[in-house]
């Protein structure tokens, strides 16, 4: 078992580190090649933050350990949207724009309620099993493509406006790259990717392990440990943001990563080979969207009722902390089975 918990801690390190130093890398490699701050802002900085949750899903799926993979997703999206956002809210409430609330939150919800549907085959079709099929993954692939095309029109019309990327001010795309910042870029590449490989190997073995000696499923270890230890930097980075006075930079990280993770993620490894739901409850399932949900309807009240009476549009302290306690209610429930087990 020790050894197991010391090969899933060092792996959930090497994929952390591998994706943070794969979107530097390639950043650099992006200005070289003159490709615009945009542009690398939603394509280079987006896959390389999701680079860790998709080497270890991806890997988990071909090794057929699905249910790790699913948990995955499940946990980290549901950390996000009520911890990660609640937290954030109580440090300092958050703005919501126009388009954030009728852009950005609603396809939160149209992916989580996609994952419901498509993840109850039995309760829906009438299945003698559930599972995430292939024609699922290309459903959720094809999604994806839209939401990218359709964020790419929505930055292009949006006015400019300075970004901030962990590790601190954006570079401008313009700013020369000389050669031998090319060849470290080239290097941070390379080993972030072989970090990634090998992390993603150890963590699946390390989490299998534990739920193998520990007598759990595998469902109910992505829904903690894998789930909720890949989410902390996302926790950290949004704290930071808050702090900065940035929290509307934190909430769109959120709906960024939760909406790939589900359209991208689990699409391409549905796509690889069907993930069977197993252990991964309905419970879990509608936590997910209940979140998604609570976070737009306060959205909504923010925008609609107490944007219009007293001007500051934000999501309040008060309903950051409903999203913290309604995470508590799920955490206590995953506890719970871990006990019963």
């Amino acid at each position: 078992m020790l050894l197991d918990i010391l090969l899933f801690l060092l792996g959930l390190a090497m994929v952390v580190a591998g994706g943070n130093y794969l979107t530097d890398g390639a950043t650099v490699i992006a200005r070289k090649m003159h490709v615009s701050g945009l542009v690398i802002g939603l394509t280079v900085v987006a896959f390389g933050s999701s680079a860790p949750d998709l080497v270890v899903c991806l890997m988990s799926t071909i090794r057929d350990h699905s249910q790790l993979a699913l948990g995955d997703v499940v946990g980290a999206n549901i950390f996000d949207i009520l911890l990660v956002v609640g937290i954030v809210a109580v440090i300092r409430p958050i703005s919501i724009t126009s388009d954030m609330q009728w852009k950005g939150l609603p396809m939160v919800v149209l992916a989580s309620l996609a994952l419901f549907f498509c993840s109850d085959d039995r309760l829906f079709d009438g299945a003698a099993t559930d599972s995430i099929d292939r024609t699922d993954g290309l459903m959720f692939l094809l999604f994806f493509v839209i939401f990218m095309v359709y964020t790419f029109d929505m930055s292009r019309q949006a006015p400019a406006t300075p970004s901030v990327q962990k590790g601190g001010p954006d570079q401008s795309a313009s700013t020369p790259v000389s050669r031998r910042q090319l060849i470290i870029a080239i290097v941070s590449v390379v080993a972030s990717l072989a970090a990634l490989f090998f992390g993603g190997d150890w963590l699946v073995d390390g989490a299998s392990g534990i739920a193998h000696r520990a007598g759990l499923s595998e469902g109910l270890i992505g829904l903690t440990i894998v789930g909720f230890g890949g989410s902390v930097p996302d926790l950290v980075t949004s704290v930071v943001a808050a702090m900065k006075r940035q929290p509307g930079l934190a909430l769109g990280n959120v709906v960024g990563a939760c909406v790939f993770n589900i359209f991208f993620i689990l699409g391409i490894c549905a796509t690889v080979k069907p993930l069977d739901t197993g252990s991964i409850s309905l419970f879990d399932f509608s936590a997910l969207v209940v979140g998604a949900l609570a976070v737009w309807v306060f959205g909504a009240l923010a925008v609609w009722v107490f944007g219009a009476i007293t001007g500051p549009k934000v999501i309040s302290r008060r309903e950051g902390t409903v999203l913290i306690l309604l995470y508590a209610i799920y955490a206590t429930k995953l506890i719970l089975d871990l006990l019963h087990h």
